[in-house]
């Protein structure tokens, strides 16, 4: 994994995934954390979604994460132990000591079934233990159903005499009956048998009956039972997000937390999706309300852009440098091919290795490069993120670089230290450029290698011109020249060609301005 992200995602199901989707090809840098505990686990099929009618939920799952993956956005396995708020974002620690920042969080955490404690329904639930009709009543049609009673008993007496002719009300803890819900009962030939459940039997694995405490025996092939749905919402607890209580008809049906209708909630940067926002949403309803938030947090994240956009350009080009490297590094899960740069390896396989000082290192390809040759490598950058990535590939390539955050354009290294000084692509125009070549040339020890290379000046007269300001392009044996033949002897100068694919447009011809110069 990266360490920042535009969006993580708490919860890898249906609401995550397709919120997960939405933003992923909205462009945004995205990371799924999923706990591997789905609250449809134990049912066989998914119902009522369009298009994946009676599809197993485990395979609906892998096909989100497929199709998440195949717009650049990341799904892992785990767990989100904190998260907590820092300036510009969350910081989120994950189970096993690892951490992620993101700009804004999507939780999708789901809910629990609070079960009836009665022996015999947790072992059953999800096959012949079922609560909603729309999910399962068609597989139990015309079978034998027993109604476990509670607040909401009648209504569910009702409700599944829809699908089957053969319902009792087990009347257990709920409430008495009126003279008009006997009468509805009875017309509608509804059993009711009074006293409490006991347990449930069983035969080869399956419902048989429902056992009552006073020894009787009614057989039923499927039960209906009422849990409370209580919100998964503790992560948000230390966001300030407390769940609240939902009444239906007068009734406690559970806890959720409160949001906007389109995910929103009262801390800003967190949204919320699925059933830890909507305990009656269904798994379409779920995906529904992911893609239904992840809209609306994509427009406030294109709002912060613009703003910070609207700040950098205020304050000047200089200081808008900085910003705008880090920006394209966090809106890019890759920014580069992570290969270190050809004039590197032309120049730099044959010396003999000591210490190097990469300036401007990226994604790090060229300090591991030079770290898995021997060099003592120490390598600065502008952009926080930048530096964690190249930190995370010389972990996985069993290198060691010293990572630096530092503005070239006002930082100055130790005179005369390096043995190899390189520096590819610093985008800087003008005398700010020559100051800082100039500390750069400063930094190459007696004997030492100085490695300059950008934008040549001759692919603006060529109309080759790549997308930075003109000010940003040299020429070689301009650089040279500014080199006291004293203390350098330049062995390169050149304008050097190569094939560049743009973003857009055939591959193309472009020239680097190579320095290579050696301190006498």
């Amino acid at each position: 994994m990266d360490e920042r992200y535009d969006v993580v995602v708490v919860g890898g199901g249906a609401a995550g995934l397709s919120g997960a989707l939405a933003l992923s090809r909205a462009r945004r840098k995205v990371l799924v954390v999923d706990a591997g505990q789905p609250r449809n686990a134990p049912a066989g099929h998914v119902h009522n979604y369009l298009g994946r009618e009676g599809t197993p939920p485990g395979e609906l799952l892998a096909i989100g994460r497929e199709e998440v993956a195949g717009y650049g956005g990341e799904v892992v396995s785990g767990e989100v132990v904190h998260a907590e708020r820092l300036d510009g974002g969350f910081r989120v620690d994950l189970a096993g000591g690892g951490h992620v920042h993101a700009r804004r969080l999507l939780v999708t955490t789901g809910l629990t079934d609070e079960l009836p404690d009665i022996p015999g329904v947790r072992e059953l639930w999800g096959s012949d233990v079922l609560h909603c009709p729309y999910c399962h009543g068609w597989e139990v049609r015309d079978r034998a159903i027993g109604i476990i009673g509670g607040p909401m008993g009648m209504h569910a007496a009702l409700l599944w005499r829809q699908w089957s002719a053969d319902v009792t009300l087990f009347r257990h803890t709920g409430p008495e009956l009126t003279h008009d819900e006997r009468e509805q009962l009875a017309a509608l030939r509804v059993r009711v048998v009074e006293g409490e459940v006991a347990a449930l039997g069983t035969r080869d694995g399956r419902l048989s009956a429902v056992r009552l405490a006073s020894g009787d025996v009614v057989q039923r092939e499927a039960v209906v039972v009422a849990p409370r749905f209580t919100a998964n919402s503790a992560l948000l607890h230390a966001l300030g997000l407390q769940p609240v209580e939902l009444e239906v008809n007068g009734n406690a049906f559970g806890t959720y937390i409160p949001s906007e209708p389109m995910g929103a909630t009262t801390v800003p940067g967190v949204w919320v999706a699925g059933n830890v926002a909507n305990l009656q949403a269904q798994v379409i309803s779920a995906a529904a309300a992911g893609l239904n938030a992840a809209s609306s947090l994509n427009v406030d994240l294109i709002t912060e852009d613009a703003r910070r956009a609207v700040e950098a350009a205020a304050v000047g080009h200089e200081h808008g440098h900085e910003h705008d490297w880090e920006e394209q590094y966090r809106s890019n899960s890759t920014r580069w091919t992570g290969r270190p740069n050809a004039p590197l390896v032309a120049e730099a396989t044959d010396l003999p290795p000591g210490t190097a000082l990469d300036v401007g290192c990226g994604e790090g390809a060229d300090a591991i490069w030079l770290a898995g040759r021997g060099w003592r490598v120490t390598a600065v950058d502008l952009s926080p993120t930048a530096l964690e990535r190249a930190a995370g590939h010389a972990a996985a390539a069993g290198v060691e670089v010293v990572w630096r955050q530092v503005d070239v354009t006002d930082w100055v290294p130790e005179e005369k230290v390096y043995d190899l000084v390189t520096s590819h692509f610093v985008h800087l125009g003008g005398e700010l450029h020559r100051e800082v070549l100039a500390r750069l040339a400063a930094a190459v020890a007696p004997g030492g290698t100085l490695l300059l290379v950008g934008h040549d000046i001759s692919d603006l007269e060529m109309g080759a011109r790549r997308p930075h300001s003109a000010d940003q392009y040299f020429a070689a044996d301009a650089v040279a020249s500014s080199l006291d033949p004293a203390e350098w002897r330049v062995d390169v100068a050149e304008a050097r060609p190569r094939e560049a694919q743009p973003q857009e447009g055939p591959v193309a011809t472009v020239h680097d301005a190579v320095v290579v110069a050696r301190r006498r």
